[in-house]
């Protein structure tokens, strides 16, 4: 069986701005296995925030190929890659992306409703991502009512809820102080510890040493793809 998660073949990806064209990628490759902890960092204009929207299936490349958990998402239709993100992926984004209105449990379970999972099988699967990451005493607060650290354990428990192939973390400790990032990066540990397959996205060297495994771009290129021999483990 293969246990190939992510494939990537010399993707590349331009954008028109009037008369230019700007390479954002240039053809990138990469495959990751099920169960890895990756932290893809690069400088603004590396091309890492083009590569996480690929990978995330929020946007389609101009030429090459993805294949996610044997899905080849390259050139699908902006429906088939919704149902995709849905079903294949759990994301987990720095500014959290909560709905106000909505308690911590109503936002974990909204992948499921989306997915057409019955309501009671969905506030049971719910429940139990909450309490997963720490918040059984939590549910029925609303993200105002929580910090910012509680607010990212909710977006951590709904990017889990659907069991996803994939966790696409963007910048996830980005709004948090240094012992809220810790606690954070501590979760995603354990995550990862349960057999979870993690891409972390980030500029924060500290952050990226939490992964297993360091992907740096440049200019649109992966400059280099190393083994983390320094890997901080709570």
């Amino acid at each position: 069986m293969d246990d190939t998660v992510i494939l990537i073949e010399e993707l590349h990806k331009h954008y028109h701005l009037g008369n230019q064209v700007v390479k954002a990628l240039n053809g990138v490759s990469l495959t990751i296995k099920k169960g890895e902890y990756v932290a893809i960092m690069g400088p603004s204009g590396s091309g890492k925030s083009t590569l996480m929207n690929l990978i995330g299936a929020l946007d389609t490349p101009s030429s090459g190929r993805y294949i996610l958990n044997g899905n080849d998402v390259s050139h699908m239709s902006d429906d088939k890659l919704a149902e995709i993100r849905n079903r294949e992926i759990g994301f987990v984004f720095q500014t959290f992306n909560l709905l106000q209105r909505y308690s911590a449990l109503e936002n974990v379970v909204l992948p499921l409703v989306y997915g057409g999972v019955p309501r009671e099988e969905r506030y049971r699967r719910g429940k139990e991502a909450l309490v997963n990451v720490g918040l059984e005493d939590r549910m029925l607060h609303k993200p105002n009512e929580l910090s910012g650290g509680q607010r990212q354990r909710v977006a951590v428990a709904r990017a889990l809820v659907n069991n996803p192939s994939l966790i696409l973390a963007d910048e996830p400790t980005g709004n948090l102080d240094t012992k809220t990032s810790i606690d954070i990066m501590r979760l995603f540990d354990q995550i990862h510890a349960a057999g979870n397959t993690i891409v972390l996205v980030t500029h924060e060297e500290d952050i990226a040493q939490y992964a297993e495994r360091i992907v740096r771009l440049r200019d649109g290129r992966i400059e280099s793809d190393v083994m983390n021999e320094a890997r901080i483990q709570a």
